[in-house]
């Protein structure tokens, strides 16, 4: 009899009917029916003092991953607990994979991201000031303080109502530049919110920076439109009813509600504390890793300044190197640490130095696309169906093969019943009713009809 476990569960078995005052078996006898070999336990017997010491090696990690899962009381991933050991004072360096298996060990799981129920959308009013869509989707290619992202979004309370909050991020730093909280939806709020940009930030903006909102009632009013035409700011709106030409400014809501607790008994004041002690939280400890694993306002400082501040700890990323050297336009899509090689790839063939030209991309597009339905077209209506050989009918038994032939030749004969001429290529044998399909060909192998039969009786 063989135990169906892992080694380890079969040798602490055997440690422990070992240790019994009243075992009469010996180790050998005990490991042959557990079906491990004697050696391989008395090398796991040798090695305890190893397992001991690697067991509290791996509890003392896990508390410090527990005490950076707990940070501030918001609950992270992997990637968030990377980058909040890396700000401890004094930093911890911890590979992804070992706060992986740790937490896979201990069971403590990651925050995941709920799913957005759909939501009817209330026909809102517009005037005639609907502007274009000038920033194109284009979020992190025009740097800092560039293009910034406003929306408004609703937190509902338990005792009934909502708690609105208006704000404005900079699209290329994530960092909220100005927010607003009210118990109503009139455009004061909104107003509100614009000048708390212009009394924290304004010196950092200039004729160039683009606001770039959807089109609700609140930004295609023309009070908002002249705030921003007396600012000597630009205005910019998504498409109608397309969430992702502000997608980043969506993402910063749905995190900030999958994070913060919201319960039946808050009034409006308990929910602006919380979203104000969360909104610093996210500016100043909550570390992205397309942001070289630092806080967007981390982030900003790193890009005026140019100096990283875990540079001490780890490398600076290449391609965040790149962007603050100037070599590189636009904030790198992609992590920084191993896919930096993929993101400096430019075209060889025109001469090693000039990425490959968008406008050439989508011809060739065009081109590869067309010649592909052109070839699949040509297939679909010239090609006749590949005569198939006679041995797969030779699978069936003698009654169901004169049967299928019987069936065909009832059909169609051409050659007055000289069954050997007509080539059966495909059966299908249903046991609901019966069906017949195949192809007659004539002596030259061309294909003269394809004979289809059916029946209600049930077929072999």
């Amino acid at each position: 009899m063989m135990i169906r476990a892992k080694p380890e569960v079969k040798y602490k078995l055997i440690q422990e009917m070992a240790s019994r005052d009243n075992n009469l078996l010996n180790i050998t006898w005990l490991c042959e029916i557990a079906g491990v070999s004697r050696s391989g336990y008395y090398r796991w017997l040798s090695a305890e003092p190893v397992r001991l010491a690697q067991e509290f090696a791996d509890r003392e990690a896990f508390e410090q991953i527990l005490d950076a899962y707990n940070h501030r009381g918001y609950a992270k991933g992997v990637r968030g607990i990377h980058m909040t050991l890396l700000h401890h004072s004094p930093p911890i360096l911890m590979n992804l994979k070992k706060i992986r298996r740790l937490m896979r060990k201990y069971r403590l799981e990651c925050p995941i991201r709920k799913v957005n129920p759909y939501k009817k959308m209330l026909r809102e009013m517009h005037s005639d000031r609907v502007e274009d869509n000038i920033v194109n989707r284009e979020f992190t290619e025009h740097g800092p303080r560039k293009i910034l992202l406003t929306d408004i979004t609703y937190i509902r309370r338990g005792s009934g109502g909502f708690t609105y909050l208006s704000t404005i991020i900079d699209a290329f730093t994530m960092e909220v530049l100005a927010f607003k909280l009210s118990d109503s939806l009139k455009v004061d709020f909104v107003l509100a919110t614009v000048e708390s940009l212009i009394h924290d930030h304004g010196i950092a903006l200039t004729a160039e920076t683009l606001v770039h909102s959807d089109q609700g009632a609140h930004y295609t009013s023309y009070a908002f439109s002249n705030i921003l035409k007396d600012l000597n700011l630009r205005q910019s709106m998504s498409r109608k009813a397309n969430c992702w030409d502000n997608a980043p400014q969506e993402s910063f809501f749905g995190h900030m509600k999958d994070e913060i607790t919201i319960t039946g008994s808050m009034t409006h004041d308990d929910i602006c504390n919380v979203v104000e002690q969360w909104i610093h939280y996210y500016n100043h400890e909550r570390y992205q890793w397309d942001l070289a694993k630092l806080s967007p306002r981390e982030f900003y400082l790193y890009c005026t300044t140019g100096v990283y501040p875990l540079k001490h700890i780890v490398p600076e990323p290449p391609a965040f190197a790149a962007l603050i050297a100037g070599e590189q336009h636009g904030r790198p899509k992609k992590s920084s640490d191993d896919r930096s090689d993929k993101q400096s790839e430019t075209d060889t063939s025109l001469g090693g130095s000039a990425p490959r030209p968008p406008e050439f991309i989508a011809l060739i597009s065009r081109r590869a696309g067309a010649l592909r339905r052109e070839q699949q077209e040509k297939r679909r209506t010239n090609a006749p169906p590949s005569r198939k050989p006679d041995a797969p009918l030779g699978s069936l038994s003698s009654v169901a093969l004169s049967c299928c032939i019987s069936k065909a030749t009832t059909l169609y004969n051409p050659f007055d019943g000289n069954v050997n001429s007509v080539t059966l290529l495909r059966h299908r044998l249903s046991t609901l009713r019966g069906a017949v399909q195949g192809y007659v060909y004539d002596a030259s192998g061309k294909l003269v009809e394809t004979v289809t039969k059916y029946s209600s009786t049930k077929s072999y």
